[in-house]
């Protein structure tokens, strides 16, 4: 049957081209949101796959000579926004959607809105360098806002435990994904803000999308970090994650991890830091005592050389007398008075006396150089006792030693152990660890008591 030739009859390749032209003119460019499913990308690096929403789909190809274009990884699941053609398969006679460029569902909405409250803030002096307020060097109090569950307040948690630290940390719950969590969040900011002894406040949370990031982009929280008295440190998502919070915060941490790393002292190191000082302490006394025993030596042997010069006096004097004696033997009789008021007056004078004189004023400075040595030495063992002192208050043995334990938990997923509060931590049966001031007790549940505090 030749089907060309009959009347108000097409073919189905005419049929075909002719639905084409008419798709590719009215759809001419079309932006479609909708879920990927069936992906898959063929041999050529072609990409083909199924766009759909809750009552349709249609199929999409995206060619290997556009890929470079997509910097997103498409995957199944993803909500989307597809920027494309409307076209006609006509071997199979379906139509599709050839897409030229790919962006996640809201993220080019919510980048936009970021950009815009960053330059609003910007201008208003949010991020200025000096509205920035110094972090303490070692803060004494800690307050944590964080979600109670997540896996950012048990790494930050992690390494307060890892350095043995005394600081007090006080974790205030809130949400940190959603609609309801920026008003928390800036509601725990002000709340932190009315505690006593505070010294810093924590903003962490885990990584993920803009989306799930998108409360520490709020400027309510912003408003909050900025009005602040207490420092704002944030360790909010991954290091590649930025929000409008890190901006306004006073130290931006990349990670969690990062933040405690930042804020908590190790005190191994600060114990060394102490032994060096104190080695310095005695180098310095010993060399400045080393100091004053050369000058001594010094003068004793000054002393010695002056002995030397008294005697070889002495001894010239004895000469020059045997010499007028035997040169003024007639004159010696009339002279002899006059010569014995010379000699008890230069007896008065003799270089023995001011010896004398002069050990004694050694002897004073003396005595006061080893007083003013002791005194020193004193006032820095008491400093010393002191430190010592100051630092087995807060030890973790000391408060081991007054009879108190410490109940742990082994837990096998991080390998680590968790400290036991409560009992509603516990199950019976359950293995326990206790730590006490000499040795450990390894015990096992057998009741929970609960009791309820109001």
């Amino acid at each position: 049957m030749n089907t060309s030739t009959t009347p108000n009859i097409l073919t189905v390749s005419q049929l075909t081209r002719s639905i084409k032209t008419i798709l590719e003119s009215e759809f001419r460019f079309v932006r479609i949101s909708g879920e990927i499913s069936n992906f898959k990308m063929v041999y050529s690096g072609h990409s083909y796959f199924t766009l759909k929403d809750g009552a349709a789909q249609i199929r999409a190809v995206l060619f290997k000579q556009q890929k470079r274009f997509v910097e997103l990884a498409l995957q199944d699941g993803q909500d989307v926004v597809c920027f494309g053609r409307i076209t006609v398969y006509e071997p199979r006679g379906e139509y599709q959607l050839v897409v030229d460029s790919v962006e996640l569902f809201g993220t080019g909405r919510l980048q936009k809105e970021f950009e815009q409250l960053k330059l609003r803030l910007a201008q208003k002096g949010y991020f200025a360098a000096e509205a920035k307020k110094t972090l303490p060097p070692y803060p004494g109090k800690i307050v944590v806002i964080s979600s109670p569950t997540g896996a950012a307040i048990h790494d930050f948690l992690k390494i307060v435990t890892l350095r043995k630290s005394p600081i007090l940390i006080q974790i205030l719950p809130v949400k940190v994904q959603g609609n309801q969590a920026a008003g928390e969040i800036a509601e725990a900011i002000r709340t932190a803000n009315s505690l006593d002894d505070v010294d810093v406040i924590v903003l962490c949370r885990g990584g993920g999308s803009l989306e799930d990031l998108w409360a520490f982009n709020e400027e309510v929280v912003a408003e909050a970090i900025y009005h602040s008295v207490v420092p704002i440190v944030t360790g909010i998502g991954h290091e590649v994650d930025f929000t409008i919070a890190d901006f306004c915060a006073d130290f931006r941490c990349p990670t969690p991890t990062g933040v405690a790393e930042k804020l908590i002292p190790d005190t191994h190191a600060l114990r060394q830091h102490l032994a060096a000082l104190q080695n310095s302490l005695v180098n310095r006394m010993q060399r400045k005592m080393s100091f004053h025993e050369q000058r001594l030596r010094h003068s004793l042997r000054m002393l010695g050389n002056m002995k030397n010069i008294f005697k070889d006096s002495e001894l010239r004097l004895q000469l020059s007398k045997s010499y007028l004696y035997q040169a003024a033997t007639n004159n010696l009789r009339r002279r002899e008075g006059k010569l014995e008021a010379c000699i008890r007056r230069l007896q008065g004078q003799a270089p023995s006396r001011c010896i004398e004189l002069q050990q004694k004023h050694l002897h004073f400075l003396t005595a006061q150089l080893h007083n003013h040595i002791r005194r020193i030495l004193e006032r820095k063992e008491m400093a010393l006792a002191e430190q010592a002192t100051l630092l087995n208050s807060v030890s973790p043995l000391a408060t081991l030693g007054r009879g108190y334990s410490i109940v742990r938990k082994f837990n096998l997923q991080d390998g680590s152990y968790q400290v036991i509060t409560r009992s509603a931590d516990t199950s019976v049966g359950e293995e326990l660890n206790i730590l006490l001031r000499e040795g450990q007790l390894d015990c096992v549940v057998q009741k929970k008591v609960i009791i309820y505090r109001q």
